[in-house]
Formats: structure tokens, C-alpha cells, sequence
């Protein structure tokens, strides 16, 4: 709240340069805000009283907006990339696939692992699961297993976490 949006009898009083001037008439620090071209911004409007500071308003709108920006900008958005295996995966293939789980977790993303079984593999889905175990003691050192790997349907599915 802004000047006349102020809605309190007696107000505790911050000046200009961040000193405290103490408990004002709501009338009083009003009009000293006017004389010194500037305005009088509720800072704390829940204390008992009211903590207003006399501040250039659009300014102080200009600094908290431009903080927020920069902060939005700062913000890593963790992505879930996933890397697909199969229960029958040569050593080469495996080793290629690794490197990617490897650098994603790197780059800070999460990472689902899974292995899709085609036709009758699925009656042998303890072959993915070791597969799948094996990224997990591959990748150990860059990452958290947050979710085990688990069958669900056609296709076994684990999440890996970066540390």
C-alpha cells in the first residue's frame, strides 16, 4: 500500500536512508514523505504498528521487478529425459546409451531408464532387470535411485536422480 492507501492511525517511520524516526501520526509521516518529493510505502503491514518508509515507490517497484526477473532466470528446471534399453542390448550399445545417462545426469536432468520387452521376452523380464541394475552400479557415483526398477505392463521403468 501506497500513500493515501494506508489504512492506520499511527505508523512506525523509516526515513529515506533506512533511520528510524519511530511511531508518527499516519498525518504526520504523510506529509513528510510529500515534502521530501517522494512517498510513503507500507513495508510490514501486519506489525503492530505498521511499518511505513519513505521511499520512491516507482523505483523501489523497478528494483523488486528486475530481482524477480533475475531470479526466474537463475532457475534450473529439472527435465526428466529418458533412455530406452532392451532386454537383449550388446556391450557397445549398452556403453553408448550409458554415456548419454551419464551425461544428463551431469547436466543436472532426472533420468528414466527403461526396457521395453517385445513378444515372449517378457516371460524373461529378469534379463532387464539386469540390465537395468547395471546403469543403476554404472551411474552410482553421479546419481540417487529415486524410483527401483519396476514392471509396469510391457516395459520396466527405473528414475535415476543426480546427486
Amino acid at each position: 500500500m501506497v500513500n493515501e492507501e494506508i489504512r492506520a492511525k499511527e505508523v512506525r517511520l523509516i526515513g529515506s536512508e533506512g533511520e528510524q524516526l519511530g511511531i508518527k501520526l499516519f498525518r504526520e509521516a504523510l506529509q513528510m514523505a510529500q515534502d521530501a518529493n517522494l512517498d510513503l510505502v507500507n513495508v510490514a503491514p501486519t506489525a503492530k504498528p505498521p511499518v511505513c518508509r519513505i521511499m520512491d515507490y516507482g523505483k523501489f517497484r523497478y528494483e523488486t521487478q528486475k530481482k524477480e526477473k533475475e531470479a526466474r532466470k537463475n532457475q534450473k528446471v529439472v527435465d526428466l529425459k529418458e533412455v530406452r534399453f532392451s532386454a537383449t542390448i550388446d556391450e557397445h550399445d549398452f556403453q553408448t546409451k550409458l554415456r548419454n545417462v551419464l551425461k544428463f545426469l551431469e547436466e543436472g536432468d532426472k533420468v528414466k531408464c527403461s526396457v521395453r520387452f517385445r513378444g515372449r521376452e517378457i516371460t524373461h523380464s529378469e534379463i532387464g532387470l539386469r540390465v537395468l541394475e547395471r546403469v543403476a552400479a554404472e551411474a552410482e557415483s553421479l546419481c540417487v535411485l529415486e524410483r527401483k526398477a519396476k514392471l509396469e505392463g510391457r516395459s520396466m521403468i527405473m528414475i535415476l536422480a543426480p546427486k
